[in-house]
């Protein structure tokens, strides 16, 4: 399919997410949806990106543009470093699900918890998050939050007991913090448990799907791809 907004997810779950969302904001754009589970199993065995999976997330991004992707957008916070070195490898615009998040949460405060239920995922977002920060010279703290056991109940297919553990971990540590990031997109709905915390919780879907949109509407079409 030509000239779409192409993403690149890490896990089946997320193509439910990004459809309800385009129906919300972008009814007429086109979506592809390209999973690959086992780049976040790479990454994970790694304990990070590595040479060899920004090869193979470079091959994902640029097979999706030239299929005919207008845009891409990677909605996977673990190899959203990969997907920046892919940006190099294409004129079409590659962006990261977590960028806006990362740009709001340090204009917000200077001390964030950036939570997560994979370890391969805090790095990422931490550095994304200090990138923000230096790019606006503001000073931040980022503290992490390892939600260990939430991600086995995803694996099971439980996504209720999945965000109550995420939820649960959050206000632990919500007193102590100006604003928390929910690193992976995964962790969205948790943030609807747990509407009393004293602090925002930021989340990845909304925010970094409208970026895309807006990327894919100011950039040219495809054309015969």
């Amino acid at each position: 399919m030509p000239d779409t907004l192409a993403l690149l997810h890490t896990a089946p779950v997320l193509v439910d997410t990004f459809s309800r969302l385009a129906k919300d904001l972008a009814p007429d754009i086109p979506l592809q949806h390209v999973v690959d589970e086992s780049l976040l199993q790479e990454a994970r065995h790694c304990g990070g990106v590595t040479p060899h999976l920004n090869r193979r997330v470079s091959s994902a991004i640029l097979n999706a543009a030239d299929s005919g992707a207008r845009v891409i957008l990677c909605t996977c916070s673990s190899i959203g470093p990969s997907a920046e070195v892919a940006r190099l490898l294409t004129p079409r615009p590659v962006l990261r699900i977590d960028q806006p998040m990362a740009e709001e949460a340090v204009s917000i405060g200077s001390r964030i918890v950036v939570a997560a239920t994979l370890s391969s995922t805090l790095i990422p977002t931490r550095d994304i998050v200090l990138a923000a920060a230096r790019k606006t010279g503001r000073d931040v703290q980022v503290q992490d939050l390892l939600c260990e056991t939430a991600w086995a109940e995803l694996e099971k297919g439980n996504t209720r007991a999945y965000d109550r553990h995420i939820a649960d971990d959050l206000q632990r540590l919500a007193a102590d913090a100006h604003v928390i990031v929910l690193a992976q997109a995964s962790m969205a709905r948790a943030a609807d448990l747990c509407p009393d915390l004293p602090v925002p919780v930021l989340t990845s879907p909304r925010s970094g799907f409208q970026a895309a949109t807006e990327a894919y509407r100011t950039t040219p079409p495809v054309e015969n791809v």
